[in-house]
């Protein structure tokens, strides 16, 4: 499914902190979010599904506009997983899973076969059915962000919104949980995450989309889009970039500062 942010604004206490943002997110396609802390990124996830209302704009979830849909409606078509995600207590993997089917119950409906094969193929998804019965809570980082991104996946939505979803991994976590991002994009989905890894970005991303002050920057194919100019503008530090011998991407390396 198609997802466009049309002219996109919102803010807090009168205070814009997205303004103006226009994108176009093609199925199957990665898309991450980078810029400096405070530039709007997580509020533009959060408004994008349709959890803070914008001042203005449209976000448009193939061609229905999310913000004109009841909320249940909109959670059909948008999962986000936030980027400190809070579990009940002493909760299991499965039952955590089974959170993602939420949207999908109501009064006249109740837990049903479709429910349970939805968390079985999430749980089978992210390698995480082995630790079904466990309690989240005496997991590892890296065994928990795969449960939480199972219970995204439960909720079979076609649009899937991450917010930092390798903040305090190390980096064998991150990669697999980045390596699983593609594979979410490779079964047709769509997914929009923030980032502030810009190597993982240049290497996992189909497109970086650079934020600054609540505005676009730069948009394109990391090949195209990162360069010194670019991270200088977003961080404000001078660096060399790098091209990945494997498969070409690019990576920053900060130079050093002169002495003073």
């Amino acid at each position: 499914m198609e997802l466009r942010v049309e002219r996109l604004t919102a803010g807090y206490a009168g205070r814009t902190v997205v303004d103006e943002v226009d994108l176009t997110i093609g199925s199957g396609q990665v898309v991450a979010v980078v810029g400096p802390n405070g530039c709007g990124k997580s509020t533009l996830l959060r408004t994008m599904a349709r959890l803070h209302e914008p001042t203005s704009g449209r976000v448009l979830a193939g061609d229905a506009d999310v913000w004109r849909m009841r909320q249940r409606e909109a959670a059909h078509r948008i999962a986000l997983l936030p980027q400190s995600p809070q579990a009940p207590e002493a909760v299991s993997v499965a039952g955590l899973v089974r959170y993602g089917r939420h949207p999908h119950q109501g009064l006249f409906r109740q837990w049903s076969r479709d429910d349970e094969r939805a968390v079985t193929e999430a749980l089978d998804a992210t390698g995480t059915a082995a630790l079904a019965d466990r309690r989240l809570d005496e997991l590892s980082g890296g065994q928990r962000q795969r449960c939480w991104l199972a219970m995204a996946l439960a909720q079979e939505t076609p649009v899937v919104l991450l917010d930092e979803p390798t903040s305090a991994l190390d980096i064998g976590h991150a990669v697999e949980v980045l390596d699983l991002v593609r594979a979410i994009a490779a079964g047709g989905r769509t997914v929009v995450m923030v980032v502030h890894d810009l190597a993982a970005a240049a290497r996992y991303a189909d497109t970086v989309v650079a934020m600054r002050d609540g505005r676009v920057v730069a948009s394109g194919p990391p090949r195209e889009t990162i360069d010194p100019a670019l991270v200088r503008e977003l961080y404000g530090i001078d660096t060399e970039i790098l091209f990945a011998s494997s498969d070409g991407a690019p990576v920053v390396v900060p130079t050093a500062s002169p002495a003073t």
